[in-house]
């Protein structure tokens, strides 16, 4: 008897909720997996390389772009990081560059913290014009919010269909594991990460070698403005009061002894000596007609001193009125040059007995006057080595040596506070210079550490600003 064959199970078909259950897992696994390979990215740019292509596999598109701003959360040093289909972004193709564009009109105006459909028509033609031959007609930004506040950030995804709500349901959750990872990168210690092997030796013989260079000793120098002068000039004053009537010496240009350098108006002078001339001669006349009666009248010969007495005085004013004219022609008392800025500024001014009109100054007896700035000073001892600069031949330097330095500033003509120093120039440099030159003096003075010569200003401003 043949027995009849069992009938086969047929398989179980799943219902629409299982099925839709068992997607729902699959997608909550790629979010934990993608989740977890973010988190895992041992440098940005495979990070990158993970939200840019392996976003796929939760939610499908077409193309994606990564954006990061600069180190300060700005448009400086913003760049592209990650470009969906290849593993290193072109930064100077025509595509990088529109999305730079993209990217920075975004960041500045779309402040949307959560991920949302974008538009070409939401945005400005300059910034729109393009979108159709880069990417497809719908997209969506998910903005990467960092861990403490802000953007680290911006993910674009772009496919021809349009984004569902639940897609942005699930950027919500995967755009802050994105932006925790990508904030992650950006604060890494690069100490940790960057130095080789063996870099603590290294780095203490660097520093053992920079304390050996502070302490190297270097000569103490400080720079001041200086100018050539006369160092024994003789001053040329005003013998008399009155008014210059003209200069007749050439300014700065050499003069003999006894040339005549100006002369003071003698109008008055010579007025005052035409009356005490005339004035002698009344009394010589009274004095002789006295003289004469003094034999017959013994009243006469009583008042005859008196009018010898008056004779003298007239004649004294006459002598002294002589050599006042003599006086207002200026002669040079010896050989030199007549060290002054302009004959203008002087003829038809009216001057003081005794003020300076100028200089005669010997051309082969020189020396240099520096204004050391009050900042800049530093203990100078007499014998020290000067360098002066000349601005008409700053690349041949003058030799000098210190004499003299002030116990106190003075006030300069720009209103600085400055001490005067004085410098002796050196016999073989006095041939190639002539009063009046200026330029830049270097004074040097003792060593010191090269620490304390670096760091010479701010000590002394920390001192001036922790002193009690």
């Amino acid at each position: 008897m043949s027995g009849a064959a069992s009938p086969q199970p047929q398989p179980r078909v799943p219902s629409a909720a299982e099925t839709g259950l068992n997607r729902q897992l699959l997608r909550i696994t790629a979010l934990l997996q993608l989740e977890q390979r973010a988190r895992r990215a041992a440098t940005a740019e495979e990070l990158g390389f993970v939200i840019a292509n392996e976003t796929h596999a939760l939610v499908p598109y077409r193309q994606a772009a990564l954006w990061r701003p600069g180190p300060a959360g700005d448009l400086v040093g913003a760049k592209v990081a990650a470009v969906s289909g290849v593993a290193v972004p072109d930064a100077d193709g025509p595509y990088a560059a529109w999305l730079r564009r993209l990217f920075a009109h975004l960041w500045e105006r779309d402040q949307d913290p959560a991920p949302h459909p974008l538009l070409p028509a939401a945005l400005p033609p300059a910034v729109a014009e393009g979108w159709g031959e880069w990417l497809p007609a719908h997209a969506l930004l998910v903005p990467l919010p960092a861990p403490r506040g802000g953007r680290a950030g911006l993910l674009l995804l772009a496919r021809p269909e349009p984004f569902g709500e639940p897609d942005g349901v699930v950027f919500d959750y995967l755009g802050e594991a994105y932006g925790h990872a990508l904030a992650a990168h950006g604060r890494e210690n690069l100490l940790r990460r960057g130095l080789p092997k063996g870099w603590k030796p290294w780095a203490a013989g660097t520093a053992a070698a920079l304390l050996l260079l502070l302490a190297v000793p270097v000569r103490q120098s400080a720079l001041a403005p200086a100018e050539v002068v006369a160092r024994t000039p003789t001053l040329v004053r005003a013998p008399i009061e009155g008014v210059v009537d003209r200069v007749v010496a050439e300014p700065n240009a050499p003069v003999k002894a006894g040339d005549l350098l100006l002369v003071l108006d003698q109008t008055k002078l010579k007025s005052q000596l035409d009356i005490a001339r005339k004035g002698r001669e009344v009394a010589e006349a009274e004095y002789r007609s006295a003289a004469q009666h003094a034999v017959f009248d013994g009243q006469v010969k009583a008042s005859l001193a008196a009018l010898q007495g008056k004779l003298e005085q007239a004649q004294a004013e006459v002598a002294y009125l002589e050599s006042q004219v003599g006086r207002a022609e200026v002669r040079a008392p010896h050989d030199g040059i007549a060290v002054f800025d302009d004959r203008n500024d002087w003829e038809g001014r009216p001057v003081a007995v005794g003020e300076r009109i100028m200089l005669l100054a010997d051309p082969a007896d020189l020396r240099l006057d520096v204004h050391l700035p009050v900042g800049d000073a530093v203990t100078f001892e007499p014998g020290a080595e000067v360098k002066l600069f000349l601005n008409v031949a700053p690349d041949r330097p003058v030799a000098a040596v210190l004499e003299s330095s002030a116990f106190r500033a003075a006030a300069m003509p720009d209103g600085t506070l400055a001490y005067r120093l004085k410098a002796a120039v050196e016999p073989a440099d006095v041939p190639r210079l002539r009063i009046g030159l200026k330029g830049t003096a270097k004074v040097f003075a003792h060593r010191v550490p090269l620490g304390l010569y670096l760091l010479r200003r701010p000590l002394a401003v920390a001192r001036q600003w922790l002193a009690w």
